[in-house]
């Protein structure tokens, strides 16, 4: 899937954060919905204009962005 066809950036919405196309709701808010258990049928009921599309763009969006970054192993560190 390419994200890019469904989601974008506008400095005048949003302060620029990535946003789903043809809506002000943000990538973001949406995976925090996502991470907290809500389905696709709650998301497109609570926020009409997100549909199911929008969900697989989020998380092709989310896993492009992780792997271009530079990580460290989460659970790995120890405290002294």
């Amino acid at each position: 899937m390419d994200w890019k066809e469904h989601i974008h950036s506008d400095p005048a919405i949003g302060f620029g954060k990535p946003i789903f196309r043809g809506t002000r709701i943000k990538v973001e808010f949406v995976l925090k919905l996502m991470g907290a258990g809500w389905t696709a049928a709650q998301i497109a009921e609570e926020f009409p204009g997100v549909e199911e599309v929008h969900l697989r763009a989020a998380a092709a969006f989310a896993a492009d962005l992780l792997h271009d970054e530079d990580y460290a192993a989460i659970g790995q560190a120890r405290a002294a």
